[in-house]
């Protein structure tokens, strides 16, 4: 790939691991004007990035690419670009654009065209794995081609990749939670709450992210329009097919076709004249330069190919998120478990602190006979040497007789089983 105002640095991909350090390059180029200090001139001032260029055929560079460059070269506004920088988080985003694909998934952040992969460079594993996982694909295949068209093979590497890590870490936090979960079940203490509200809290955000994957898949399934937008290398062959027979059929400086030399004379009623050429080719010049060119058959975009390669992998990511769906149901019955648990030692509480009222009460009464008899009261129940001991039996008798008659009034409202 070359460009004469890009600014290209090729080094050796045995040398580029110096090269993905090296992410903030300056381009800093400020104009020095009259009355004007500092002032940077317009598409300059992003600083250069590092860049990984993957070709057709499994070749792998190190390239140091501004924005700018990277967007003329690609014809993509900055707000797609601004999707690949790092310092920004987005969403996972798949956007098919005239001549590119931009892909946001997770780690794997690129730029596909219709024969080559501008990869943001990171030390990342899992854009180590896709850089060197597509150079073998691709140059393994190289003569036995699977009918893939390049754009999306590099795609589906891109899904592949990230439907496997979204897959591994649900699985991580997996054999992590379970673990934990059945320990709170069996013992409620701080400990064990903190770490399931720290699990809770993983949960959340990876289902988030599998499920934005998810529902950029669908979407994409959904829109015919975004998924021929996508058919990079079949717009180019009929841009390029559509450019060269239209120069055959531009007029030359006579006003005749260039292929009309080879075939019969055209008659001057049908024929038109050589600016009337020259207007409907620039027409369709600057149609062809704009529109969008799919695969398509009267009318209808031939889009089954990428539509069989998302569902396969729509269904994939949707496997992993019934995963972590079923996990969060886990974690809610825990905590429903858990509730139930707390409530009956609630319960417990409650019948204790009735039963200890109730005795508290039984006692109170026997405690105010025994200071009323504790008083300096003339009774002749003193005279009789046996007459306290009854008050006392007789007070006990009724202390009990009464606490009885509390415990049946608490099994007769079901405050508490017996």
């Amino acid at each position: 790939m070359a460009e004469e105002n890009g600014q290209f640095v090729f080094t050796d991909f045995q040398e580029s691991t110096s090269a993905r350090f090296n992410t903030d390059g300056q381009a800093n180029n400020n104009f020095h004007g009259p009355g004007l200090p500092g002032l940077k001139r317009r598409g300059q001032g992003h600083g250069s990035r590092s860049w990984i260029k993957i070709d057709e055929h499994g070749n792998s560079k190190i390239l140091e690419l501004d924005k700018a460059t990277v967007m003329r070269h690609c014809a993509l506004p900055a707000r797609d670009l601004r999707l690949l920088d790092p310092k920004f988080i987005y969403p996972s985003t798949i956007l098919g654009r005239e001549q590119a694909i931009v892909v946001n998934l997770e780690q794997i952040r690129c730029v596909i065209t219709a024969d080559e992969v501008i990869l943001m460079n990171s030390l990342d594993g899992c854009v180590l794995q896709y850089e060197s996982e597509l150079c073998k694909r691709l140059q393994t295949n190289k003569d036995q081609p699977d009918g893939l068209p390049f754009e999306f093979r590099a795609l589906e590497l891109a899904l592949e990749l990230t439907c496997l890590s979204l897959d591994a870490q649900v699985k991580e936090l997996e054999l992590e939670i379970y673990p934990v979960l059945d320990e709170l079940a069996s013992s409620i203490n701080t400990l064990n709450l903190e770490r399931v509200r720290r699990l809770k809290g993983q949960l959340l955000a990876l289902t988030q992210r599998v499920q934005k994957v998810c529902d950029e898949i669908e979407h994409l399934m959904d829109d015919d329009g975004d998924m021929a937008e996508m058919y990079l290398t079949e717009k180019k062959q009929r841009k390029e097919d559509f450019l060269n027979n239209d120069l055959y059929d531009q007029p030359d400086i006579f006003g005749k076709n260039r292929g009309a030399a080879r075939s019969a004379p055209i008659s001057p009623v049908s024929s038109t004249t050589g600016v009337q050429k020259l207007q409907r080719a620039f027409s369709n010049v600057s149609s062809s330069k704009y529109g969008s060119f799919s695969a398509s058959s009267n009318g209808q975009e031939n889009i089954d190919q990428l539509e069989m390669l998302l569902e396969a992998y729509f269904v994939v990511i949707d496997s992993t998120l019934n995963k972590l769906l079923s996990l969060k149901e886990y974690i809610n019955d825990t905590e429903d478990l858990i509730n139930i648990k707390l409530g009956t030692v609630q319960n417990q509480l409650i019948q204790f602190e009735l039963l200890l009222t109730a005795a508290t009460f039984v006692a109170a009464i026997f405690a105010m006979v025994t200071g009323v008899f504790g008083m300096n009261l003339k009774t002749t129940v003193f005279n009789d040497p046996d007459g306290f001991n009854w008050v006392l039996i007789i007070t006990g008798l009724f202390c009990l007789v009464l606490y009885i008659a509390f415990l049946i009034y608490f099994k007769h409202k079901k405050l508490f089983p017996l």
